[in-house]
């Protein structure tokens, strides 16, 4: 099950554990079960402070707790956590056997803190290996279950267990699901959630007492509002220039965050957003800069003295001398009957995450460029068929992709399709309809899942009438990233820079951060 390579790296990870801990399996007749006892033997054989009970009585087998010895276990993992789930595996081990987790202390103590909820503290995290989104939440409420007795969590291989996927109605990974242990569950969130979002979630009062904090924060120098690849080049280049600078970020990472596979990089051969995000944070966090996640910008507007204020959701304002707007831009959604009803319940934006849910299964994609391409590519090894839509009479997409796309038996393409219905049954898809735009005659497909992937909008609806934007709604720039109101500046996939890629993002990032350091010693 572990190659030698890894059973050493255990070892060495398992010489941290400050008191024993104990595995205990609840198995059944399968080769998974077989599969899950070799693993769990493996691990005990890196350490003598590891244990293994086969006696367990789980509802779902098989599984496996991982408990402080004497203790009730609180995160168990039922299917093999490999691929992308190792980590949270490891990190399990580690945190239950009382090593203190990677956190900021007051994050620490705020979940010392919390109350279970009144429907029960168990949480359930559906995943796929696959998806490279799954590991933060389960990481993050593996977290919680380790250092609150109230809360405990179950990490769910949907490829291992199917029926539940299909009794839940589950179109989507991570989908997180709330109540006691045995209990019906009810739906907590889905998608991409980092720990600080679901101790907000949990924390009563949180938004409050985090306004306050906020503005008690004084005036910034510089203050940027976004945190993907644009936004973190402008921090680094304005600390380094000695200034006080603040980043108010959703999610530290933004749109890459969601990026599978990054193979233009330049000086890096190939990586994955999630690591590239990781990168960028801790270079962030290598200077004196205030990362305040979390926050949603909701206004802006210039001040009487020329200093310039940001309005957050939550009710807090900040001021600063100058602003970098860098909130990047979004998945660009089809606007057709049936798309929101049935998002994550057969619609979907990432091929990567939630593919595996729709194995042997019919798939359409909607876009011919890069990225439909590419996810039809990949959708094709995993799914039945694959039918790609293209609004235009022909793709996009590279020539090289094409190629590969035209050399696959399952993959059908339909060109000048206009999407005009997501069909559903209520809680389900079942179809899509298009029109023909050279007969304009309106077509059905029976499939079960709609991939969308045709570009990007840029996040600039709350500054509608506040700054020039434009016909596409991107903030208006010049050469070195001015925007039409004095002393604001912007940079990245929220821009008019024609070309939205993460290294002309950082390129942009810090040309406005010099911009705005020069606007800054003029005055």
């Amino acid at each position: 099950m572990l190659d030698a390579n890894i059973k050493q790296q255990l070892k060495t990870y398992l010489q941290m554990l400050r008191h024993p801990i104990e595995l205990v399996a609840s198995l059944d007749n399968s080769d998974k079960a077989r599969d899950m006892e070799q693993l769990v033997q493996e691990i005990a054989e890196c350490s003598n402070q590891v244990s293994v009970r086969l006696d367990g009585d789980y509802n779902l087998r098989p599984s496996f707790s991982i408990a402080k010895q004497g203790e009730e276990g609180r995160v168990r993992f039922a299917g093999l956590p490999m691929g992308h789930e190792f980590t949270s595996l490891l990190l399990g081990l580690l945190h239950v056997g009382g090593h203190p987790p990677k956190v900021e202390a007051d994050v620490i103590e705020q979940i010392k803190g919390l109350q279970a909820p009144a429907n029960g503290g168990h949480f359930e995290t559906v995943i796929s290996l696959s998806c490279h989104n799954c590991p933060d939440v389960v990481q993050a409420f593996n977290t919680i279950a380790a250092l609150n007795p109230a809360f405990s969590h179950t990490m769910i291989d949907g490829g291992m267990f199917q029926p539940l996927v299909e009794q839940r109605k589950v179109m989507a990974v991570p989908t997180v699901f709330q109540g006691t242990q045995g209990d019906s569950k009810e739906s907590f969130g889905s998608g991409r959630m980092t720990l600080e979002e679901i101790i907000a979630k949990l924390d009563t009062g949180a938004a409050e007492k985090d306004a306050a904090k906020l503005n008690a924060k004084g005036e910034f120098d510089v203050l940027i509002v976004g945190g993907g690849p644009a936004g973190a080049a402008a921090a680094i280049y304005a600390a380094r220039k000695g200034v006080k600078t603040g980043v108010l970020t959703e999610k530290f990472g933004g749109q890459v965050l969601d990026t599978l596979g990054i193979e233009n990089f330049i000086s890096v051969k190939e990586t994955e957003g999630p690591k590239l995000v990781a990168a960028l944070e801790q270079h962030v966090k290598e200077y004196d800069i205030d990362v305040m996640s979390l926050q949603r910008a909701k206004a802006l507007q210039k001040l009487a003295d020329g200093k310039v204020e940001v309005e957050l959701e939550n009710g807090a304002k900040l001021t600063s001398k100058t602003i970098i707007l860098s909130t990047g831009a979004r998945w660009r959604e089809m606007n057709v009957p049936g798309e929101a009803e049935y998002r994550n319940k057969g619609v979907a934006y990432c091929p990567h995450c939630d593919g595996p849910l729709y194995k042997g299964k019919r798939v359409a994609v909607i876009g011919g460029g890069n990225s439909g391409v590419e996810a039809a590519i990949d959708l094709a090894g995993i799914v039945k068929e694959v039918t790609l839509f293209e609004f235009d009479t022909k793709l996009k997409a590279d020539a090289v992709l094409q190629k590969k796309l035209n050399s696959l038996p399952n993959v059908r393409v339909i060109l000048n399709a206009l999407t005009t219905e997501v069909n559903g049954d209520g809680s389900k898809v079942y179809g899509l309809s298009y029109k023909d735009r050279a007969t304009d005659e309106v077509k059905q497909v029976e499939l079960e899942g709609i991939f969308v992937q045709i570009g990007l909008l840029p996040n600039t609806d709350w500054l509608k009438g506040t700054l020039e934007l434009s016909k596409h709604g991107e903030i208006v720039v010049d050469h070195k990233g001015h925007t039409s109101m004095e002393g604001v500046f912007a940079a990245g996939d929220c821009t008019t820079a024609p070309y939205k890629q993460i290294i002309i993002a950082m390129g942009e990032g810090a040309n406005a951060s010099l911009a705005a350091f020069d606007h800054l010693i003029r005055q």
